[in-house]
């Protein structure tokens, strides 16, 4: 596997970069978080990364109000020396642009607390999403890790991870079970990069046997 360089955008406690952090940390990962961009101030996430020692850059999402270009210019600016093999979004409450994701195309990842497609797009986030499944009426929801491009939770699917929604679930219950969930999907996607497993055919991500798996 290779060693992946990897930056991390975050607006929130940074948990699921916890589970990445844990990964490389069991070696279960050949990775290193090189940098996380914050696009809060105060977000959580920034203890998280002094904790193990992380860089943290701040760059204020508040700042750039609808100009999604000049917050995105100012990102790609900021990690531009870090040269990351995979940047991913953890938690993080922004789109970007469409020229941040060409400059990097199949290199950035996001993880979204529902099965895409359902439950995605504008306004879903957080515990916004289980709500919108427990008010669906879904039998099953999930995680699911994919490729970022410029639409709004539509890049290519990597990971999907399913669980199970019961009859007395909240929005609370549901959403610490997804969260574990997450857990595991988002590591899992990082080491098929890492292993050079993936790539994309009409949309559709491929994942290849390992040599050893032949």
């Amino acid at each position: 596997m290779k060693h992946l360089k990897i930056v991390a955008l975050a607006s929130g406690s940074g948990s699921n970069l916890q589970s990445i952090i844990d990964a490389i940390e069991k070696k279960q990962l050949n990775a290193e978080i090189s940098l996380v961009v914050s696009s809060k101030r105060k977000a959580g996430v920034i203890a998280r990364a002094e904790k193990y020692n992380i860089p943290v850059i701040v760059v204020e999402r508040r700042i750039y109000k609808d100009n999604i270009r000049g917050f995105s210019a100012k990102i790609a600016q900021v990690i531009s020396d870090f040269s990351p093999d995979l940047i991913l979004l953890c938690g993080f409450l922004s789109f970007l642009s469409e020229e941040f994701c060409q400059l990097y195309e199949n290199r950035i990842f996001n993880i979204h607390p529902s099965l895409l497609p359902a439950f995605g797009g504008q306004g879903a986030y957080g515990i916004r999403v289980h709500r919108m499944a427990l008010k669906a009426g879904v039998k099953v929801s999930g995680c699911t890790v994919m490729f970022v491009d410029a639409g709004q939770d539509t890049g290519p699917i990597i990971v999907q991870k399913c669980v199970p929604v019961l009859e007395d679930d909240t929005e609370e219950s549901l959403a610490q079970r997804v969260m574990t969930a997450e857990y595991q999907a988002y590591p899992e996607a990082v080491r098929l990069f890492g292993q050079g497993r993936l790539s994309i055919s009409n949309n559709t991500v491929k994942i290849s046997q390992r040599k050893d798996e032949d």
